[in-house]
């Protein structure tokens, strides 16, 4: 068993260490926020918080996340953290099935709280880690600008 500390609980999980975080999170502790995409850091639909930092969970093992702390998308939907990114990709329909949304949530809220004056060129370097396989990278661009009150240039 492995102790993870996940949204402000402590999880005693039985995945293997050397296993990816991503599964102790979905099987184990139940957050299906966190997607598995591609699982070589190619598309961010895994991504987590580990310590405040975006990360991605299908690389991390659970080995690695022992002792840090760990926050998914649902621990900032029930604080609130993420209502301004969530209400400004609903207000456009910035999505399309929705799969990426949850990592790019989660990467842009935290972005967000860490750079309070972006630009749209910051944005969209923040944005680069993750594929939307729907297409709808110029709405979720938008939404995601809209939301961070990003300024040109």
């Amino acid at each position: 068993m492995t102790r993870l500390h996940v949204n402000g609980k402590s999880y005693d999980v039985a995945t293997h260490p050397s296993a990816a975080l991503l599964w102790a999170l979905r099987d184990e502790i139940g957050c299906s926020s966190v997607k598995y995409g591609c699982g070589s850091e190619q598309c961010g639909a895994c991504r987590v918080l580990i310590d405040g930092a975006p990360a991605y969970s299908c690389t991390t093992t659970v080995a690695d996340a022992r002792g840090r702390d760990i926050t998914t998308l649902e621990s900032l939907v029930a604080t609130g953290a993420a209502s301004r990114v969530i209400d400004a990709m609903a207000s456009i329909d910035a999505g399309q099935c929705g799969y990426c949304l949850p990592g790019i949530v989660l990467a842009l809220t935290a972005f967000g709280a860490a750079n309070p004056s972006p630009s749209r060129a910051d944005v969209v370097r923040a944005l680069d880690p993750h594929l939307c396989r729907c297409g709808s990278h110029v709405r979720i661009l938008s939404a995601a600008c809209e939301a961070l009150e990003a300024r040109d240039g």
